[in-house]
């Protein structure tokens, strides 16, 4: 796949053996990509990270990209999707700081959701802080119409993940039935 500065990098299925790679690419985020990617400033740990590149490729699904102009392929993003309490598949996205803005994320998101869609899930859901907005574009320019018959049901504010107060840091909760993937090439 080819971003908007040119820039070559490749998509493909979560393994195992990635799992040293997503903890560096874990360690390069800023602290506010971290933020907004877990809802706290944590660095990522070995045994999530473990648990994140080790997929069942059905239920539970990851996407990476990948460049390889250096001596190992370096990790620059992630979208994965696994069960969530609603019945639907929660997506999880990140794409490093440097990545951010040449349609990595447009890409990542597409790929999730056809791979889910390949696999019989058709209901996605995302939490996502409320003043993330380049995050909650992403996710309304994929939406399309949900079984509620409306663009996408959308709950502002609904809960913090931390339990404060603080304006800004309540995250909405996006539903919405998988794109059928028109718009990709």
């Amino acid at each position: 796949m080819t971003l908007r500065n040119g820039t070559s990098v490749r998509l493909r299925a979560i393994r195992p053996d990635d799992e040293p790679r997503l903890m560096a690419l874990c360690r390069r985020l800023s602290p506010r990509t971290v933020y907004e990617r877990f809802f706290s400033f944590r660095p990522l740990l070995p045994q999530q990270a473990h648990a994140f590149a080790n997929v069942d490729y059905r239920q539970r699904m990851a996407i990476v990209a990948e460049v390889d102009d250096r001596r190992e392929p370096e990790l620059v993003g992630v979208a994965r999707y696994g069960p969530s309490d609603e019945g639907t598949a929660d997506i999880g996205l990140v794409v490093a700081d440097a990545w951010q803005g040449l349609g990595l994320g447009s890409l990542l998101l597409q790929e999730i959701l056809h791979a889910g869609e390949q696999r019989g899930i058709h209901e996605f859901s995302a939490e996502v802080l409320t003043d993330n907005r380049r995050a909650l574009s992403l996710f309304a320019r994929h939406t399309t119409h949900a079984a509620d018959g409306g663009q996408r049901r959308h709950q502002r504010g609904a809960h913090s993940p931390c339990g404060c107060s603080r304006r800004g840091h309540e995250t909405g909760r996006l539903i919405a039935c998988a794109s059928r993937c028109s718009d990709r090439s």
